[in-house]
């Protein structure tokens, strides 16, 4: 898959970008496998925003993905890949044996014709599903379960993997793609192989009415506004400086801690991401 370029007939139209969608091989999803789903335009079930500047967007169906691979030892083949609005990622469309259709992560390199599988069955090859106990170490796998049977969770984004650095006890210690290492139960499955779609990246949208199509709303800086409307406007001229960069309710835009302290979960971190603060890298000791 390549990267087509726009020819600069426009200001919109210079410096953007798109996929030339040349993997695909099915236009139409599967009619079985959608669901239709109702936009909120960012707002929560009392009607109040959560989520700004969302809304808006072209209508989509919602692809039922296969997240846990519980389908043991019945070996299916890959008939489409298909693009999926709702994630970065590709999805492959899979005819099992007894009939069944299912849609899963597509990953880098799997190609219409070939075959996957899931359970203790299962090889540890490209596409496959298994336990992170029957997969050897070194392995880049995504789709990784945080507990057993409750579907993957974890790296499921185009182009991303991460890598099974060990396996001690009944822990497998992965690292993430951020840098962060988590232990993982061994009986919790992952799919080899790396999400594919890699390009997704590096793409340009090149003006603001393409991410409206996304459904995502143009905004204002907050230091253009006025004091009473943001904790970063007023000033005199092209003010810059004065404090911290903020959110309109004086929470820190930039380095500040967004996950619980007390998260019982932090137990499991074995070495903590590469954080950013103020654009300097903090590496883990």
């Amino acid at each position: 898959m390549a990267i087509k370029v726009y020819n600069r007939t426009s200001a919109g139209r210079r410096n953007s970008s798109v996929q030339d969608f040349s993997d695909l091989t099915k236009k139409e999803p599967e009619k079985g496998l959608t669901r239709r789903i109702a936009r909120k335009g960012g707002r929560n079930n009392q009607g109040f925003t959560t989520a700004r500047f969302r809304g808006g967007g072209a209508r989509k169906l919602l692809r039922l993905i296969d997240f846990r691979r519980d389908k043991d030892g019945v070996p299916g083949k890959v008939a489409a890949i298909e693009y999926d609005p709702n994630r970065s990622a590709r999805i492959a469309l899979i005819h099992y044996r007894d009939g069944e259709k299912r849609y899963i992560l597509a990953p880098g390199g799997l190609l219409v014709g070939h075959t996957v599988m899931s359970g203790d069955q299962a090889e540890p090859r490209n596409g496959n599903c298994l336990a992170l106990a029957n997969i050897p170490a070194g392995l880049a796998v995504h789709n990784i379960e945080l507990v057993p049977g409750a579907g993957g969770k974890l790296v499921r984004a185009a182009g991303r993997a991460a890598m099974l650095s060990a396996k001690e006890g009944k822990w497998a210690y992965i690292t993430l793609p951020s840098g962060e290492m988590r232990r993982i139960n061994l009986a919790c499955r992952a799919t080899v192989g790396t999400i594919g779609n890699a390009d997704h990246s590096a793409v340009r949208w090149g003006k603001a009415g393409r991410m409206r199509h996304k459904g995502r709303r143009s905004h204002s800086r907050g230091s253009a506004m006025n004091p009473v409307d943001h904790p970063m406007g007023g000033g005199e001229g092209r003010r810059s400086g004065g404090r911290d960069p903020v959110s309109p309710t004086g929470v820190l835009a930039k380095g500040g801690k967004t996950r619980k302290r007390r998260n019982p979960t932090n137990v499991h971190i074995i070495r903590r991401r590469i954080g950013r603060r103020y654009g300097e890298a903090k590496i883990p000791k």
